[in-house]
Order: C-alpha cells, then structure tokens, then sequence
C-alpha cells in the first residue's frame, strides 16, 4: 500500500538530516522576525507620536493573532501535509517584513503584527510537528533552541542595524524577507514528512486537540508553563521601556542586547541542561525562574544594570529549562497524526501567558507607572515558580504517598 503514497516513500528513501536542518533554521527565522520590532517600538513611538498604550496594543494584536491561528490552523498540516502550511507561513511572514518596512502609522503596525501573528502560529505547530516527524529524539532540543536562538537573532540584529546601519526601520525587515522568500521556495524540495488525511475543512473550526494520554502531563506541566512564558512575555515587551526608566539609557542596542541576552540564556540553559530527565529540566528552570525574578524586582528597585543584566541571565534560565523539560515530557506522548494538534495545543498555552500578563501589564503602566507594575508582575511570577519547585520537590519525594 506504501506505493500509493510516492511522496511518503520518497520521504522515507531520504535521510531526516534536510528536514531538521531546514524546519530548525526556518523556525528560528520566523522568530527572529517577531522579535526584530522590540528594540525599533521607541524609535517608533518618538516619530510617529503615538502613547505607550498603543504599544500595548501592538503587542496584543501580534499575540491574538497567533493565537487565532493556533486554533484554527494549528492541526492543519496533520491533514494536507507540512509542507504546504509551513509554505504559507513562510509568505505571510514575508508579507508582514513588507508591511514593516513600509509602516508610517500605527495602524500599518498593528497590520504587520497580525499578519506576523498568523504566520508564527501556522509556522510553529506545522515546523515543530515536522521536526517531530524527522528526529523523534532530537525535536524536543531543536523545538527549544531554535526559538530562543532566533528571538535572540532578531532583537540584536534589529539593535546592531537601527544603531549602525543605513535604513534603520527597514533594512532589518528587508533581509528578513528575502530569507523567507527564499525558504518559502526551497520548503518545496524537502521530502514530505506526513501523510495526507481526511477532515481538513474540520480542522479549521476553532479547537484545543489534546490526546487524552497526554492530558495528565499537560495539566503537571502547566504552572511552570505560565511563569516562564509570562517573564517572556514582559521581557519582550516592557523591557526596553524598564531599561530607559531606571537606568536612563536610552540607545535601542542596549534594549535589544538585554532582550537577546535572555534569549540566548534560555537556548543555553536547553544545552547545559539537555541530558537531565524531563522533570529534573523542569525543576532546574524554576529555581532559575524564581532567582531570575528577584533580581528584577531588586534591579528595577536600586537602578542597577549589573542586577538586570543577571536578571536577564536567569530569568532565560528559566524559560529555555521550562519550555525544555515541558516538551521533553508532552511531545513524545502524541502519535504522528496528533503532533500538529498537540503542539498547537502547548503553543496556545505558551503564547496565551506569555500575552496577556503582558497586556495586562502594559494597562497598569498607564495607571501606576513602570516600575510598581514591574513588582506586582515580578512578584506573581515569582510565586507561581517558586510554588512550581516546591509542588514539583514533593512529588519526587519517595517519601510522600
């Protein structure tokens, strides 16, 4: 019966290596571009006049976005094929550095956000299931990596440009777009990795597809989940702002640097922790988490760039040891036909705390000012990762029933 599937066949006949090459740098690529405008939103909001609540909204609008694409699109590949999903996300990612680089409204940018949403939403479930479907193995350590490495990518490539470079709103935008026009292409030369499947049309209504065997390690998971995504969240939103008020610096390279600091810490730490058992990952990310924590709270209090620096340090820690253990535990739990689905269903998760902390946060700031939110959002992240490590200690405790 395999003959009936030549495009199976072929995928099998190839080696797995182009697929976790290509989906790792084409992941990494799609969040580089979600990361690139972090450091450009002062330069934005100094020429185009608009009040920190729109940059809020912004924020909301890329986050929204994605999340609207994770429930309708999220399980899409697992019917028609990766390839033709993680095609579309790759132009609509392209569409959005358009978008970019010709904004001259806040309206324009909200525009690129949502298309830039959509894009990583197609883009992470349909390249995380294909990594799966390549190196069972390997996937959970490149579905990690590749996202940190490329937030990091794109916050300090757009830094370096905007401070050194001609065209600093746009050339950053532009390179983006040529490598996703050019891995929009070269998808198409990669064997497929999944066969076609009825119920396509279904799948686009809005769902969460969750296998009941991984329903358990989903719900242990998702404390830790929520506390590392929403210190995420604030670094990649706030953070340049908090960096400004406390410090006075006001250069956008030091804001992204401190941005891709945290990310690159939250790649390294799935390297330096990559062979510790899922739940040992787990609990490594939420000590990191909850000292992370504390010296922000401390950093932001005193002014002090060395304690925001080891903020970002540990806070990265954290999210790339969270993120780690939590995949490592949830992914190999879904069958090939279910991985799109419950990778959606994770990302949905994710994306949803480390959203609506932020936005939330980014309300508070018009009401209390910058820092005191930084406290209130700095000590509810500290209490859901400290109590993850205390809940996560007790349940490896032989001596508890």
């Amino acid at each position: 019966m395999s003959s009936t599937n030549p495009c199976m066949a072929v995928g099998e006949a190839i080696p797995s290596r182009a697929m976790l090459s290509f989906g790792a740098v084409a992941l990494g690529t799609i969040l580089a571009g979600s990361s690139a405008p972090t450091p450009l939103y002062r330069l934005y909001q100094e020429e185009m006049g608009f009040p920190p609540l729109i940059l809020t909204l912004i924020f909301a609008a890329y986050a929204l976005a994605l999340l609207v694409a994770l429930l309708t699109a999220g399980s899409l590949s697992d019917h028609i094929g990766r390839r033709p999903v993680i095609s579309a996300a790759l132009l609509l990612a392209a569409g959005a550095m358009v978008l970019f680089a010709t904004a001259e409204t806040p309206a324009m940018l909200v525009a690129a956000r949502v298309v830039q949403g959509l894009s990583a939403g197609m883009g992470a479930a349909a390249l995380g299931a294909a990594l799966l479907d390549a190196d069972r193995a390997r996937a959970p350590m490149v579905n990690s990596i590749a996202p940190f490495a490329g937030m990091a990518a794109g916050a300090l490539g757009a830094s370096l440009l905007a401070a050194y470079a001609p065209l600093p709103h746009q050339l950053v935008y532009l390179l983006l777009l040529a490598a996703f026009l050019t891995q929009a292409a070269l998808i198409w030369w990669i064997p497929e990795t999944a066969a076609r499947r009825p119920g396509a049309l279904a799948s686009l209504r809005p769902h969460v597809e969750v296998p009941p065997q991984a329903r358990r390690t989903l719900l242990a998971i998702t404390p830790m989940n929520l506390a590392a995504w929403a210190a995420g969240g604030f670094y990649l939103s706030l953070m340049p702002s908090l960096l400004r008020a406390v410090t006075g610096v006001s250069s956008p390279l030091i804001g992204g640097a401190v941005v891709a600091l945290m990310t690159l810490s939250a790649a390294a730490a799935v390297l330096v922790w990559r062979g510790l058992p899922p739940q040992r990952a787990l609990a490594a990310g939420a000590g990191s988490l909850s000292f992370g924590v504390l010296a922000l709270l401390l950093g932001a209090q005193t002014g002090s760039v060395p304690l925001l620096i080891a903020a970002a340090v540990l806070i990265g820690g954290g999210l790339g040891g969270g993120f780690f253990g939590a995949s490592r535990s949830l992914l190999p739990l879904a069958a090939p036909q279910e991985r799109a689905g419950l990778l959606a269903a994770f990302y949905v998760q994710s994306y949803l705390a480390f959203s609506l902390p932020a936005l939330l946060a980014g309300l508070m700031v018009q009401t209390i000012g910058l820092v005191p939110t930084t406290h209130v959002f700095g000590g509810a992240v500290f209490l859901l990762s400290a109590g993850s490590l205390a809940a996560m200690r007790v349940r490896s405790d032989p001596a508890q029933p």
